[in-house]
C-alpha cells in the first residue's frame, strides 16, 4: 500500500529498537528520509534509516538536533514521539529522581521535541506529529504509576497541541498501544506460557506487533487522515478483558 509519503522528512525517537524500529522501517519503505534517534548507536539499522545519538530528555540537545536535521534534509514534516518506558517501581518507595526521569522521558521529551520542531513543521505542506502512548495512560497502572500518569499527560498534550497548532496546518494525534511484543516481551510479561495466556485473553487472540503500530503511524501521517487531529487511536486488539467477568463466572 502506498501512503504518498515519498520525500518527507521524519524523526522517530527511540527509533532503533522495538516498536520504534518498526516505525522507522515502515516510514523508510514509504520513501521518507528517516532519522532515528536514541542514546546509543545500534548494531544495525533498517535500510534507508539514518541514526543520530540524542538524549531526548535534554531540551538544548534536542534544539540543536532538530535544527541540524531540518538543515541537512531541507525541512521537517513528521515527528513520531516513540521513546518511552519505565521499569517497575512501587509508588511508595520510588525516589524523586526516578519520578523526574520517567516523567521527562514519557511526557516532557515529546513536548520538547514537538516544540523545537514547530517552526520547521509550520513550513511543511502537511505536517504531522504522532505521540506513542499506552493503555497505561487510560487505565490504572499499578507498579508503573508514574509512567501511567506521564502517558495520561501525553494524551492530554496531544489534544491541546492539536487545538493550538491546527491553524498552522500541523496535525497532532496519539496512538494508544496495548500489550505488545518486542525484544523485551519476556521482561514485561514473563515466559512463553505466560505470554500465550495473555495473548489468548485479548479479543483478537494476540498481542500487538511492531507492524501493527507502524501501519497506524503511516495512516496518521498520510493524506488518508488529512482531517484527523487530536485523536487517540487505540491499537490494542480490542482491549483487555475486565477481570471481574471471569471472577463472576468462576464464583
Amino acid at each position: 500500500m502506498e501512503y504518498g509519503l515519498s520525500g518527507r522528512v521524519a524523526i522517530v525517537t527511540g527509533g532503533t529498537r522495538g516498536l520504534g524500529r518498526a516505525i522507522s522501517s515502515a516510514l523508510a519503505d514509504q520513501g521518507c528520509k528517516v532519522v532515528a534517534c536514541a542514546r546509543s548507536e545500534p548494531e544495525s539499522l533498517p535500510e534507508g534509516v539514518e541514526f543520530a545519538a540524542l538524549d531526548v530528555r535534554d531540551p538544548e540537545a534536542i534544539e540543536g538536533f532538530v535544527s541540524d536535521v531540518a538543515a541537512r534534509h531541507g525541512g521537517l514534516d513528521i515527528i513520531v514521539n516513540n521513546a518511552g518506558g519505565s521499569p517497575e517501581s512501587d509508588a511508595a518507595s520510588a525516589s524523586p529522581r526516578f519520578a523526574d526521569a520517567i516523567t521527562k522521558l514519557n511526557l516532557l521529551a515529546p513536548y520538547y521535541l514537538s516544540r523545537s520542531a514547530f517552526a520547521h513543521l509550520e513550513k511543511s505542506q502537511g505536517a504531522a506529529i504522532v505521540n506513542i502512548a499506552s493503555v497505561s495512560g487510560i487505565r490504572p497502572s499499578p507498579g508503573t504509576s508514574i509512567y501511567g500518569a506521564a502517558k495520561a499527560g501525553l494524551l492530554s498534550l496531544t489534544k491541546s497541541l492539536a487545538q493550538e497548532w491546527g491553524p498552522k496546518n500541523i496535525r497532532v494525534n496519539a496512538i494508544i498501544v496495548g500489550l505488545a511484543e518486542t525484544e523485551t516481551t519476556a521482561e514485561a510479561y514473563g515466559n512463553q506460557a505466560a505470554q500465550d495466556r495473555i495473548a489468548a485473553s485479548l479479543p483478537l487472540g494476540r498481542m500487538a506487533s511492531g507492524d501493527d503500530v507502524a501501519r497506524a503511524v503511516l495512516y496518521l501521517v498520510s493524506e488518508a487522515s488529512d482531517y484527523v487531529s487530536g485523536a487517540w487511536l487505540n491499537v490494542d486488539g480490542g482491549g483487555e478483558r475486565p477481570l471481574f467477568l471471569d471472577i463472576v463466572k468462576g464464583g
